[in-house]
């Protein structure tokens, strides 16, 4: 189910918990065949207590690189709709049940925008490797997912690059990732295993 709602506001919040979402699904994702990585234990800790009737406190950590983020995105967002001939709407929340994702934004009727604002050195990382970070990798690939939408543009922007190198764009299409669909089926089968384990330890 699509929500409308703007991110980052307390509905936002509210339909987030509990829910492995696009932010947190790499990882869930990390050691893909081995056991789960600690930050995929401690994920799962958190939705167990939630699904309990707990609370779990709201992570607030922030960073002068998200700051960056949001303070840039919207100018990112401008430039691509200039440079590309197109308007991005509101991503809001897709609520999938157990799972959930907020892509930065709708572009046309069947695509996507992942915006991430870098420092230049960053930047001419993937001006070099010609592709996008493949630390957002399983985000990208969830969000695409989790919408049903056929393709995903990765914007990379960088407010000191030059004027017409300010952004980094690369398009990744659903169809591309019909194997690692699967992988995330089959590796959100183990994690809701552990979380049950982890709900039964809690309730003994």
């Amino acid at each position: 189910m699509f929500h409308d709602i703007e991110q980052n506001t307390d509905q936002w919040a509210e339909l987030r918990k509990g829910k492995v979402t696009g932010s947190a699904i790499s990882k869930v994702m990390a050691n893909y065949g081995k056991a789960f990585s600690d930050p995929a234990k401690k994920l799962a800790v958190d939705i167990a207590v939630t699904e309990l009737g707990g609370v779990i406190e709201p992570d607030n950590y922030s960073n002068s690189h998200m700051e960056r983020g949001h303070e840039q995105e919207p100018i990112a967002r401008m430039l691509y709709e200039q440079e590309y001939f197109c308007d991005v709407t509101n991503g809001g929340f897709y609520d999938n049940g157990f799972t959930g994702c907020s892509p930065d934004g709708h572009v046309g009727s069947n695509g996507l925008a992942e915006i991430k604002s870098v420092i230049p050195s960053v930047q001419y990382k993937r001006f070099k490797s010609g592709t996008f970070d493949s630390t957002y990798k399983w985000q990208l690939v969830f969000n695409l997912k989790e919408t049903d939408r056929e393709w995903i543009d990765y914007i990379s922007f960088c407010s000191g690059f030059p004027e017409n190198k300010k952004l980094f764009v690369v398009r990744c299409y659903a169809e591309q990732f019909k194997a690692e669909f699967k992988q995330i089926d089959t590796r959100l089968v183990g994690f809701r295993e552990l979380i049950e384990t982890i709900k039964q330890d809690i309730e003994k």
